[in-house]
Parts: C-alpha cells; sequence; structure tokens
C-alpha cells in the first residue's frame, strides 16, 4: 500500500488559474509546465505514484515539485540560483589571451603570417599566461568576442588625392546628375571596361548531367584553346549591353568598341553619351578621352579614380557573365566561345532590369571619413 505524501497541496483559485494557464502556454519552457501539471495532479489528491505514471516522470520528480510548491508557493517551482563550474581560467586570463590575438606575430617576434589558435594557445603558456590551455578553448574565447585572427582580408587604400572628386562625379551620373543639372532623355551614360583571359578549355571526357543527389560533374582535366578578350559597354539606365569579343586587349580594340556603340542609335544621335571606365592601359589618362573626344564630339569619357573599379557598374555585369555564361566552361575553341558570349548578351539584354544601384555621395563621405580616422592621409569628403 503506497503511503500519502506529508505535502497536501490545497490550490486557492488564483493558484489554480495561474497553474493550468501556465500548463497550457505554448511558449513557457517543458520543464515549467511539467511541474504546474504536477502540482495540478497533485491537488486533485492523487498519489505521487499516480502522478508519475500519468505525467511519465519519476516518482522522486514529484516529491520535489510537491514539496518545493508547499515550501514557496508558484515562486518555488522556479529553477534555485546555481553556482555553476568554477572558471578555469582567470577573467584576467582570458583578456590576455584575447590581446594576444589582437597583436600581429611579426610584433611579438614569431615567425607567422598570421595566429592560429593552435599556436596562441602554445604562445599563451609560453608567456605564462596560462600553465596550460587547449586550443578549442582559445577559439571558444575569441568566437566570444567576435575575433578570428586566422582570417585575414585584403584591401586597397585610396591614394588618388582626388579620388572624393572623380568618385562623385560618376555617382552623379549614375543618379542622372551632371555638373548639379539633371541629365536630359537625349543624355546617356555607359559603363565600359573589357574582360581579359577568357579561355576556350576543352574538357578531355563529357559533363555529365545532374541526377538524384548529385550535382552536375565536370571533367577536371582539360585541354587549352587560347583566350580571348571580352569588351563591353553597359547603358547604366536602360540595362542594354553592347559588346564584342577580340583577340587581345589594347587601344585599337577598345577603339572599335566605341565604333561600334557610337554609330548604334540612339547613342549616335545623342546629345552627349558619357563612357565611365577605369584606368586600364585601353583607355587611360586625358589623352583616350581626347581621342573619344575627337572622333565623336558627343562622346565624353569620364575616368574613376585609381583602384576605383568596383564603382563600375560594367563589372558586374561581368561577375553576371562569369556565372552564368563561363561556369562551368566547356568549349571547343575560341570561336565558339565568342558566339557564346555574344548569345548570352543578347539574352541578358532581352530580360535585363537596371542595376539597384543604392551606393550615394553620401555614403561615400562616410567611406572616407571612416578611412581618415585610421590613416590621416587619406582622401578628404565632399562638404557637399
Amino acid at each position: 500500500m503506497s503511503m500519502r505524501s506529508p505535502y497536501v497541496v490545497n490550490l486557492t483559485s488564483e493558484q489554480r488559474s495561474e497553474l493550468e494557464k501556465l500548463s497550457r502556454r505554448g511558449g513557457a519552457s517543458y520543464r515549467l509546465v511539467i511541474r504546474a501539471r504536477i502540482v495540478l495532479a497533485a491537488a486533485e489528491g492523487e498519489s505521487n505514484a499516480a502522478v508519475a505514471r500519468r505525467l511519465s516522470v519519476c516518482v522522486d520528480t514529484v516529491r520535489l515539485w510537491r514539496r518545493r510548491f508547499g515550501a514557496g508557493g508558484i515562486e518555488g517551482l522556479a529553477d534555485r540560483p546555481r553556482t555553476g563550474r568554477p572558471r578555469v581560467f582567470p577573467a584576467s586570463a582570458v583578456a590576455e589571451v584575447t590581446a594576444l590575438a589582437c597583436e600581429l606575430p611579426a610584433q611579438t617576434g614569431v615567425p607567422l603570417a598570421r595566429w592560429s589558435c593552435p599556436e596562441l594557445a602554445e604562445q599563451a603558456r609560453l608567456r605564462g599566461i596560462v600553465p596550460r590551455v587547449s586550443a578549442s578553448t582559445v577559439h571558444r574565447w575569441l568566437t566570444a568576442d567576435a575575433l578570428k585572427p586566422w582570417q585575414h582580408r585584403s584591401w586597397i587604400f585610396p591614394r588618388d588625392p582626388y579620388f572624393a572628386v572623380k568618385a562623385t562625379r560618376v555617382l552623379d551620373l549614375y543618379a542622372r546628375v551632371f555638373d548639379g543639372a539633371r541629365l536630359g532623355k537625349h543624355d546617356f551614360v555607359l559603363s565600359a571596361d573589357e574582360k581579359p583571359g577568357v579561355q576556350a578549355r576543352r574538357r578531355i571526357r563529357p559533363s555529365m548531367p545532374p541526377a538524384v543527389r548529385r550535382p552536375i560533374r565536370v571533367e577536371a582535366e582539360y585541354a587549352r584553346g587560347g583566350t580571348l578578350a571580352y569588351f563591353a559597354a553597359y547603358d547604366v539606365h536602360r540595362a542594354h549591353v553592347i559588346g564584342r569579343c577580340e583577340p587581345t586587349t589594347g587601344m585599337a580594340p577598345f577603339a572599335r568598341l566605341v565604333d561600334q556603340v557610337m554609330t548604334t542609335e540612339p547613342y549616335a544621335s545623342a546629345r552627349r553619351v558619357f563612357w565611365v571606365v577605369d584606368n586600364g592601359a585601353s583607355h587611360r589618362n586625358w589623352a583616350a578621352a581626347a581621342r573619344m573626344n575627337d572622333a565623336y564630339p558627343n562622346a565624353h569619357m569620364v575616368h574613376l579614380p585609381v583602384h576605383a573599379s568596383w564603382l563600375n557598374q560594367v563589372e558586374i555585369y561581368f561577375s553576371v557573365v562569369a556565372r552564368k555564361a563561363l561556369k562551368p566552361d566547356d568549349f571547343a575553341d575560341l570561336d565558339t566561345v565568342a558566339a557564346h558570349l555574344i548569345a548570352f548578351q543578347n539574352h541578358y539584354n532581352s530580360t535585363a532590369q537596371p542595376f539597384k544601384w543604392t551606393f550615394s555621395r553620401n555614403d561615400l563621405n562616410q567611406l572616407l571619413a571612416r578611412i581618415g580616422r585610421h590613416e590621416p592621409d587619406a582622401p578628404r569628403p565632399l562638404v557637399a
């Protein structure tokens, strides 16, 4: 015969209502729901064994929460504060290892290009910061501080003293503004460049199409069929591309692209056609701009600052070409590559929409101001 519990549960109407809400609350933790149901069942006069069978819990669990409720009411159902496992490493050791991770290895006399977690753990031991620590523990410390010293990111410092002026002029053109005035319907903005080194790779074995739970398979070995250069002029506001393939890059191939575009409507009869270009050898400095303007008086070349090709919208189109037309590549010869690029260009023009360009002159000013806080000789933002 089972013994009756000495902890008799008597609920007030308010307690019963609150426990019933807690037992049905979808957002409550499972532990609290079970505890509330134990107390409700105990209040009905059921024995600990009966409650344990009905709720599929241990009898000792029922005894515990019956006793806790008797001692503290509904507040007694909450978890008590726990001390937890004592710290193995003091906070000062964690801070010192984190500070070590923020230093370049070369500055500490260690012949490494960058830290890894095992090397940081060994260096912390050699310096006497800790007697011993695992690489996984160091990784956990750095992850908590959002530090990843084993990674690095390359960047190019803007060295053009007129970076802000040149970049802002291009950004204004993207916003259909030039010299403070709105562009008219007979003004066009083209972003032009070349994609060199497009290879004709002929795979040794045919590619296998995708199947169930298997992606497309492309033979790793290939025979080289030469390279070509793809020149393109992208109309920023009409999302239209005019391009051509050439054996190589250079001023003459770029001039042929200019001829192809400027003899085609609506550019041939346009009031102004602005050509946004970078500082590549095919269209570098004022001499290239003069040649273009001499040949076509309505064509105006606008140069980006040095190392600012990321502001050239045609580079976005070239990334689309690389992803959608050239990978994975398997072409018999250069003629096949050229035909494929022009076919993709025509396909792109039939469905393309202008890129949603959001980087404005205000964003540029904020970027240059942020760089200037780290590098005093950085180009200064424009005031207006």
